[in-house]
């Protein structure tokens, strides 16, 4: 049964705010981050500490394709007219999968009828599905180009909509948002940069499946979805691991993109943008003093995506190894915004920044951590500035905070766990390589996929650690 959980907003140094927000149901992960603006921070008691981490028992589950991103999971979901626990996959060929946490056993399996003649072809899917307030429905991506809407109950096929008219260019790479009845999806495009291709944000009535609106990155005087080489420009991808973040107050849709050309009207290539809730006007913008040069050296400033840390701040990291403290104030309005970062700091390795950024609320403090390719750090903002507390030599892919332990995946193969204020590593849980993928940690478990979707092969495991054995 839904139920009303109250949440705890910190608005500004001491201010708590506690709101019921229907819908939300206690124990649920319902989509990539948790939330709409992806903190990837579990408020809930999980009872997974520092004192049992070492003791948790793991389960393997064989996957019928490898799943390079992230699980979302319903504790209460009806399937086959029984409550019961439900994990949902989609796997790098569009296949979206339920799996009973406890045996790992396939509750349903839907395929899209385009998998046959995609599978291992480059043509694939790094997206997280996202469930519906109501716990009846997921929204999930494949590679194909469209979105669909499954039955929780079973799988069964609500709709399917095109978000893209050039499916072998254009990448559906990040996860799917769902805000007040709309399923928010972007696009991106494949390894190598191959021209034609915009990045764009497509809204999606959420009952009806009716594609509402299109805002493209580049030709953004353009609406609707638009064959990618009618536009004069290319690229431009909207590739970060949290996709579109969106704040719960107002809806306001924030974006990150890829290398492309920036002209502060029309092309907004390695810029940051807002959004309206229904993505019709333009808030808010950002590009650095060189963009040109990030362009031009591929170092992507939407390689992950913007973080809304409270207060009107956003941190912004990018390939080039560093992460911007912006004033979403300083960025309002259509007109071009060049620089005036509030702070610039280098990513924990001073690498690439691909993962996804967890943001804590701790006591009176906004913590959010970093991992890139080689090092993992925390920082904990202070007098409206990001203040380092912690780093280390271990890279991760995006991390996850629960019960004050941080959780990251080492692409190399490897779970670590420290604990969230200090750094302290308290456990390592053996586990395979993967690339994107990234845990969650709720109800007593930590789930996490592994495999890179790059190998094109068509099995993976999905790893599942509980407190009792299953």
């Amino acid at each position: 049964m839904t139920r009303h959980v109250a949440i705890r907003l910190l608005l500004g140094v001491g201010t708590v705010l506690l709101l019921a927000v229907p819908g939300v149901r206690a124990q649920d992960w319902p989509m990539f981050g948790g939330n709409v603006q992806s903190t990837s921070a579990n408020l809930r008691p999980t009872r997974i500490t520092a004192a049992n981490v070492n003791r948790l028992r793991r389960r393997r589950v064989e996957l019928s394709g490898v799943v390079d991103a992230s699980a979302i999971y319903l504790r209460r979901a009806v399937i086959d007219g029984a409550r019961r626990k439900a994990i949902f996959v989609t796997t790098s060929y569009g296949r979206t999968i339920a799996l009973d946490p406890d045996t790992g056993d396939v509750l349903w399996q839907y395929t899209p009828a385009s998998y046959d003649a995609l599978v291992g072809t480059h043509q694939f899917t790094n997206s997280t599905p996202v469930a519906d307030p109501d716990g009846r429905f997921i929204y999930a991506a494949s590679p194909d180009g469209y979105v669909q809407k499954l039955a929780v109950s079973s799988g069964r096929l609500v709709w399917r909509t095109r978000i893209t008219e050039l499916p072998r260019r254009e990448k559906l790479d990040s996860p799917l948002k769902f805000f007040q009845g709309h399923v928010i999806a972007v696009t991106a495009g494949y390894i190598g940069d191959r021209p034609p291709y915009q990045g764009h944000v497509a809204i999606l009535d959420g009952r009806s499946g009716k594609l509402l609106h299109v805002w493209n990155s580049l030709c953004s005087n353009r609406a609707g979805l638009m064959r990618p080489d009618s536009c004069r420009q290319s690229r431009s991808a909207i590739w970060g691991r949290a996709g579109a973040v969106i704040d719960p107050r107002d809806g306001h849709i924030f974006i990150a993109t890829g290398n492309g050309r920036w002209n502060g009207s029309t092309d907004w290539g390695d810029a940051l943008v807002e959004l309206n809730s229904t993505a019709t006007k333009i808030l808010g913008n950002y590009t650095p003093v060189n963009t040109e040069e990030l362009d031009y050296d591929d170092l992507d400033l939407g390689s992950t995506s913007p973080v809304l840390l409270g207060g009107g701040l956003i941190a912004q990291g990018g390939k080039d190894g560093k992460i911007r403290l912006l004033s979403e104030r300083a960025i309002a309005g259509d007109s071009p915004h060049k620089g005036h970062e509030l702070q610039i700091v280098a990513t924990p390795g001073g690498a690439d920044l691909f993962s996804q950024p967890a943001v804590w609320r701790y006591g009176h403090a906004t913590w959010i951590f970093v991992s890139d390719n080689a090092g993992t750090a925390a920082w904990r903002m202070r007098n409206g500035l990001l203040h380092r507390e912690w780093a280390n030599d271990t890279g991760g892919t995006s991390p996850f905070e629960a019960d004050d332990l941080l959780f990251v995946y080492a692409p190399s193969g490897g779970l670590n766990v420290y604990a969230a204020t200090s750094g302290k590593r308290v456990a390592r849980l053996p586990c395979g390589p993967g690339h994107w993928n990234s845990p969650i940690v709720v109800d007593r478990m930590i789930i996490l996929p592994q495999g890179n979707a790059n190998s094109r092969a068509t099995t993976g495991v999905l790893d599942i650690w509980s407190l009792t054995s299953r």
